[in-house]
């Protein structure tokens, strides 16, 4: 069963720069679109950017506008976020997403990565 693997986390100080990585397990693997989203602990997952393959559009959570970009390597079939700016309160486990079908929900995940920023 495909899934999507998130790399490129990390402990980080403030103000540092992380890029995390994600692709799915099967290369010929294909979606509408793929997000990143994060989570704490006792927090519920919340959406952070995501990216549309065939148009390249982007979309991200107020929080992190200005800050993080999402972009896409058609050719090795990998999302990147990359995160600048960082600050304590982006601390979380960080995981991609895909979703299959426009519209539909992010239904193949993985495991995530922990993202760690020192104040």
């Amino acid at each position: 069963q495909v899934q999507m693997v998130a790399s490129g986390g990390g402990l980080v100080q403030a103000g540092g720069s992380l890029r995390l990585s994600c692709s799915a397990s099967e290369r010929t693997f294909s979606s509408y679109a793929t997000g990143w989203f994060r989570q704490t602990p006792g927090k519920e997952r919340e959406f952070v950017a995501a990216i549309v393959w065939r148009s390249g559009s982007a979309d991200y959570t107020d929080s992190v506008k200005g800050r993080f970009t999402i972009s896409r390597d058609n050719a090795k079939n990998t999302v990147y976020l990359q995160m600048n700016s960082l600050k304590f309160e982006d601390t979380a486990v960080y995981y991609c997403a895909a979703q299959v079908v426009r519209g539909t929900p992010y239904n193949i995940w993985g495991q995530g990565t922990q993202v760690t920023v020192s104040s």
